[in-house]
């Protein structure tokens, strides 16, 4: 593709650089371009990309992917529309709602990929990743306010990890990385932390969409499970965002003071939500 412009994208917490690009028509295009010792990485993310548009999902649809001179590229559909993370909380809470479905589905969709046969014991890597991430908080100067709540619920319940089966994962499913366009459909952005996975490790995020829009979270669980949502689906989720939350700590360090805040704030709010790890099921389902 010949572009006769490309603007920079300074958003969202990936190393790629992001242009809207426009050719000669003036159609505007999504330009990604990472670092050329990523070429194979890339080159899967494309084309699990090109495997999970060809169920018909509303996203950035994959068009070309290649080598320039500042390393590898791809070029993606643009999608004319809005943040949904800014416009879903001024729907009214029916839409915020109905949205929710609708993302739930489309994630029930990209899990029906499965993940290859040569995939590690789900069990067994994710318990080096659970230690690793106890011992990195522990040794942290971060702290949080009754953070061992997080860490007991851990030890309690790795038993649910056994025998967890494994599919293809967004990686960075929720409403940041979600658009609402102009025709009011739902589009999904971003798999560049596409992995394989517990598929439901892949609602570990839903802690961004619960702050911004609970109703749309529920609606998330509910149209993911058609309305019959497992109690060890709660039980699971709760151990995940635990180790989230726990690597949060010395994740935002590197960013500064208010991202460490952020990150103090956000798992009081978690530890209101659990009663201290004691409920599964989250207060604002």
């Amino acid at each position: 593709m010949n572009f006769v412009s490309k603007e920079y994208i300074n958003k969202g917490w990936s190393s790629d650089k992001k242009y809207c690009a426009v050719d000669e028509n003036g159609t505007r295009y999504l330009l990604r371009i990472s670092n050329i010792a990523q070429y194979d990485e890339k080159q899967s993310e494309y084309n699990m990309m090109k495997w999970v548009s060809s169920f018909g999902i509303p996203m950035c649809q994959p068009m070309e992917f290649g080598i320039c001179e500042d390393g590898v590229y791809s070029i993606q559909s643009w999608i004319d529309g809005e943040d949904a993370e800014r416009s879903i909380p001024g729907y009214s809470d029916t839409q915020q709602y109905v949205y929710g479905l609708e993302a739930g589905r489309i994630l029930c969709k990209i899990h029906s990929i499965p993940a290859p046969a040569t995939e590690e014991d789900w069990e067994t890597c994710y318990n080096h990743k659970l230690d690793e991430r106890i011992r990195k908080y522990q040794e942290c100067p971060v702290k949080y306010e009754n953070g061992q709540a997080f860490i007991d619920y851990i030890n309690e319940n790795r038993h649910l990890l056994k025998n967890r089966p494994q599919v293809y994962q967004h990686g960075d499913y929720h409403i940041g990385n979600m658009m609402i366009a102009r025709n009011g459909q739902l589009h999904i952005i971003d798999f560049n932390r596409n992995a394989y996975g517990d598929p439901w490790e892949d609602f570990n995020r839903i802690v961004w969409c619960a702050q911004k829009a609970p109703l749309f979270a529920s609606g998330m669980i509910n149209g993911y499970f058609e309305d019959e949502v497992p109690l060890d689906f709660w039980k699971l989720l709760a151990l995940y965002i635990s180790g989230n939350t726990l690597s949060s700590a010395y994740w935002a360090i590197p960013f500064g003071q208010d991202e460490v805040n952020t990150m103090l704030g956000q798992a009081q709010e978690i530890l209101s939500w659990y009663d201290n790890m004691r409920n599964p099921i989250p207060a604002w389902y």
